[in-house]
């Protein structure tokens, strides 16, 4: 099982990591009810390395980018049940609107992003090329995303307030 750890301890670890030649795999994301496809870009991107960190928005910075109706999932909720994935090692929150000063800290070898981010948009991708390492992109699953999830709740659960009413 993963462990949840503070930047400070996350740092430290990385830099224990380093010294016994682990490949440090990085992502981030919001991972707010957990799905297929999550899943599966999980256990990508730790077959990339031998370590996956996961980078995880804090429910403020997810209520900025997203809006005041997300994160459906509190903090200790999305950490613990990303912990929990056998191909998750860490997890470490940031409470910026982007991972910039955290991929800058802990300089992982191979930063991870979905397909559907070009590769010159991947925040600290220029960082971690410059000290070496690479940045790849996974392919997601299709159909499988968070909003789609809440939208198949709305539509079975609430009719008349979800997108197939909003479209007649």
């Amino acid at each position: 099982m993963g462990q949840v750890l503070s930047l400070a301890a996350m740092a430290r670890r990385r830099r224990t990591l380093r010294r016994t030649g682990k490949k440090v795999v990085f992502t981030n994301g919001t991972f707010d009810i957990l799905h297929r496809g999550h899943v599966s870009y999980l256990q990508a991107a730790r077959n990339l390395g031998d370590v996956l960190v996961v980078g995880l928005n804090t429910d403020a910075s997810i209520r900025r980018i997203k809006g005041p109706k997300r994160p459906i999932n509190v903090n200790r909720d999305r950490a613990d049940v990303l912990a929990a994935l056998r191909c998750v090692d860490y997890v470490v929150f940031f409470g910026d609107d982007t991972p910039a000063r955290l991929i800058a800290r802990l300089l992982p070898d191979v930063l991870v992003k979905g397909a559907d981010w070009k590769k010159g948009q991947i925040v600290g991708g220029d960082v971690v090329e410059a000290h070496g390492g690479t940045v790849r992109r996974i392919r997601l699953t299709p159909g499988r995303s968070t909003t789609n999830v809440i939208q198949r709740v709305l539509d079975v659960y609430c009719p008349g307030h979800g997108a197939s009413a909003r479209a007649k």
